[in-house]
C-alpha cells in the first residue's frame, strides 16, 4: 500500500472537482461486479459521458507525468479512470475487486494487479468516507488530501465507510502491471528508490550506483510480462 500524495495540485483537483460535481451522476453499480453490487450504495458519472472523457485525460497525463506512481506500479494497462460520489448514508461495504475488468467500449481486458483512489475532495470537508484496507499488516483506513493517491493490490478487502457530513468525490481506477508478483514489484520499487537516492548523492555514473541501476533492470527484464 502506496500513499502518493501531489498526484493533483490542490488547485487541480479542486478544478476537476467543480468539473465532476456539475455533470450527470448515475448509480454507481454501472460498473459493480457480481459480488460487490449487494455492498454499494454511491454514484457515478457514465463512462461514456464527455465530462468523463475529459477527467479521464487529466487523471492520465498525471498519472504518466509521476515519477513515483510509474516506480510502484510499472503499468502495463491502465483501465480508463473512473469517478464517484459519495453523501451522506452513501457507503461501499466490504469487498474485493474483480481480477479481470473488460472495457466494454474497446473490448479490452484487464488484469486487476493494484487498485487506486485519487482523493479530490479535502479530508475536511466531509465526515466518514474512509477508504478502508484490510491488510497483511491489519486494518488501515485513508483519509488523504485532495491531489494524492493511494495505490494498493487489487486482491485485498476493502471497503469506504459511510458519508455522515458533506460529499466525497474520488477517481478510481485499476490496472495490470508489467510484474504481475506484489512482493517483486515492491521489491522493485524499493530497490529503485534506493538507486535515485543514491544517484542523487553520488551521481549517476558512479560505479557502484551503475552495478544497482544494472541489478534493478536486470530484474525487471527477469520478472516483466509483456
Amino acid at each position: 500500500m502506496l500513499h502518493i500524495p501531489d498526484v493533483l495540485t490542490s488547485e487541480e483537483a479542486a478544478q476537476l472537482r467543480d468539473r465532476l460535481v456539475a455533470a450527470q451522476w448515475v448509480d454507481g453499480n454501472a460498473t459493480s461486479g457480481a459480488g460487490a453490487a449487494e455492498a454499494k450504495r454511491n454514484r457515478q458519472l457514465p463512462e461514456d459521458a464527455p465530462a468523463t472523457h475529459a477527467a479521464q485525460q487529466s487523471v492520465s497525463r498525471a498519472l504518466m507525468n509521476n515519477a513515483t506512481f510509474l516506480s510502484a506500479a510499472l503499468p502495463h494497462t491502465i483501465f480508463p479512470p473512473l469517478f464517484n460520489r459519495y453523501g451522506p448514508g452513501e457507503t461501499f461495504g466490504l469487498h474485493v475487486d474483480n481480477a479481470i475488468r473488460y472495457h466494454a467500449a474497446t473490448g479490452a481486458r484487464i488484469r486487476t494487479d493494484l487498485s487506486a483512489t485519487l482523493f479530490l475532495t479535502p479530508p475536511d470537508e466531509y465526515e466518514g468516507g474512509e477508504l478502508i484496507v484490510e491488510g497483511n499488516s491489519g486494518t488501515q483506513r485513508h483519509k488523504l488530501p485532495a491531489g494524492s493517491l493511494l495505490l494498493y493490490p487489487s486482491t485485498t478487502l476493502h471497503r469506504v465507510a459511510e458519508v455522515t457530513r458533506g460529499e466525497r468525490v474520488s477517481c478510481f481506477m485499476w490496472l495490470q502491471s508489467l510484474v504481475a508478483d506484489n512482493a517483486a514489484r515492491e521489491m522493485l520499487f524499493d530497490l529503485d528508490q534506493s538507486v535515485q537516492t543514491l544517484s542523487t548523492d553520488r551521481g549517476a555514473i558512479d560505479a557502484e550506483v551503475l552495478k544497482l541501476t544494472q541489478l534493478y533492470h536486470n530484474l525487471v527484464r527477469r520478472w516483466a510480462q509483456s
